[in-house]
């Protein structure tokens, strides 16, 4: 059994629970990102930590009975992968099924749903219901990753919204369920989620409660696919009151279009985006077709764009370019402080300053580009008459 080298709560205190509220992005993380504040930083950390325990978990032993499956049971998994003081209770495993095209179909399992107990409650300031998902592993999988088509989500059958479109090939991973009824098949991803997840508000409506979404990679847009549903069908209101939903994504690829992005704003789900920057699966899908398009006038239904806050990292090693989307490097960087904060420097807040800073360069190039291409026209045409 692994041991981590101190319990992901310990850092936090008293002062979380009297702030979590904007940790969790009550107010879009205003000057928490740059610099990093240390309390945002551990939750970060720690929210990091119980998504890699699912790679951890994931069994990937074609000898053994649970290949693509969870090694460890519910009881024990948190223990086995070193977060035995995480103080998180596992309430559900999750599992998805990807298109069938690949001779892997089939529910494999995905991530867990969890509850804070009572004495990480207290130091937390609210009943956290953690959503914690892994990323790409299976072909399927990999299958649906690639099928990056927008499609409308209609998650809603009250309100089917055409507009807010999602990549299909998550929404499919998200909803498919195993019409052959294999073993590990419960429903879709969908299902089982939308199931736990509304008993566990009822069970804890008397309390202060909060809805943490994680996920690295694919599992950052399942996250979001859950947030946005969630609220959507308000699934996370009582009485007169809405439970807070928090995506925490890393290395997350781009979900839906500006109508989804505008639609996630308006229901109040708050996504911190942490990226490497150096990481492509950020830059996809929409390499070409996305946000920075809609200024040139660009349609917002054919333009792939980000949700939420973005909190920058850098971070490559030469002998090893697959680092760059490495969830354990995510995390490995930012429990560093010396490198988010080396000399009193922060790191962190520098690159977002700088990716902003090539933003508006960009910008201004293609302005220029514009108009130089503008003119070449009008003096071929005049030369033309």
């Amino acid at each position: 059994m692994k041991v981590r080298s101190s319990s992901p709560v310990a850092s936090t205190g008293c002062e979380l629970a009297s702030i979590w509220r904007k940790i969790q992005g009550a107010d879009d993380w205003a000057g928490l990102v740059e610099p990093l504040n240390p309390v945002l930083r551990d939750e970060v950390v720690r929210y990091g930590e119980l998504v890699t325990a699912c790679y951890e978990a994931f069994d990937l032993d074609r000898a053994s009975p649970r290949f693509l499956q969870c090694k460890h049971g519910k009881e024990r998994l948190l223990h086995e992968t070193g977060l035995g003081s995480a103080g998180y209770e596992i309430s559900r495993y999750i599992y998805a099924t990807g298109p069938d095209i690949l001779g892997d179909g089939g529910g494999r399992w995905i991530g867990y749903v969890a509850v804070a107990t009572d004495e990480v409650a207290r130091r937390l300031g609210r009943r956290d219901v953690l959503v914690a998902f892994r990323g790409t592993v299976t072909k399927s999988e990999w299958a649906a990753n690639l099928m990056s088509s927008l499609t409308p989500a209609r998650l809603d059958p009250h309100g089917p919204r055409p507009e807010v479109m999602v990549e299909s090939g998550f929404l499919t991973l998200y909803t498919n369920s195993d019409s052959q009824r294999r073993r590990f098949s419960h429903g879709s991803c969908r299902q089982q989620l939308l199931k736990e997840v509304a008993r566990l508000v009822k069970k804890h409506e008397a309390e202060e409660m909060s809805l943490t979404l994680a996920g690295h990679s694919m599992g950052s847009a399942l996250a979001l696919l859950l947030g946005y549903d969630l609220a959507e069908l308000g699934l996370n209101w009582r009485a007169e009151a809405a439970v807070p939903i928090t995506v925490y994504s890393y290395g997350g690829p781009r979900v839906g279009n500006w109508w989804f992005k505008e639609r996630c704003d308006e229901l109040a789900v708050k996504v911190l985006r942490v990226v490497n920057v150096r990481d492509p699966v950020t830059k996809l899908p929409g390499l070409f077709l996305n946000e920075s398009l809609r200024r040139w006038g660009a349609t917002a239904s054919q333009c792939y764009t980000h949700v939420g806050v973005e909190l920058a990292l850098d971070f490559f090693e030469a002998k090893n370019p697959a680092c760059v989307h490495d969830m354990a490097k995510y995390v490995a960087l930012l429990k560093c402080r010396r490198c988010i904060s080396a000399g009193g420097v922060d790191w962190v807040g520098k690159t977002a300053v700088l990716l902003k800073k090539m933003e508006e360069l960009s910008w201004l190039f293609r302005k220029v580009a514009h108009l130089i291409n503008h003119s070449s026209c009008s003096s071929e045409i005049n030369y033309k008459i």
